[in-house]
């Protein structure tokens, strides 16, 4: 007995969950949108890039909406612009 082996196999098919899955699959996708972002040179403590930073709250809007969130919209501040967002219509969820 001092020399058996054990042998274990584990399906590892179903720890993936869906949304890993979906991820997995769109990585690409999701990895170019992030470095279009990236791209905006917006940076907030720079007022030359003031404009910047308002191309790049649009553009996580545009996302937002694409996504279906339905009431997104960029809002002024007295700096920068925030942009806000909500969906509402998780069932039970107040």
């Amino acid at each position: 007995m001092a020399n058996a082996k054990l042998t274990m196999t584990i399906d590892c098919g179903s720890a993936v969950s869906p949304w890993e899955g979906y991820l997995n699959e769109h990585r690409d996708q999701h990895l170019n949108e992030l470095l279009d972002l990236l791209r905006i040179p917006s940076i907030s403590s720079l007022s030359d890039h003031r404009p910047h930073v308002r191309e790049a709250a649009e553009w996580v809007e545009a996302r937002m909406q694409a996504a279906g969130i339905e009431s997104v919209r960029v809002m002024p501040t007295g700096g920068q612009p925030v942009v806000y967002g909500d969906w509402l219509h998780a069932p039970g969820k107040p």
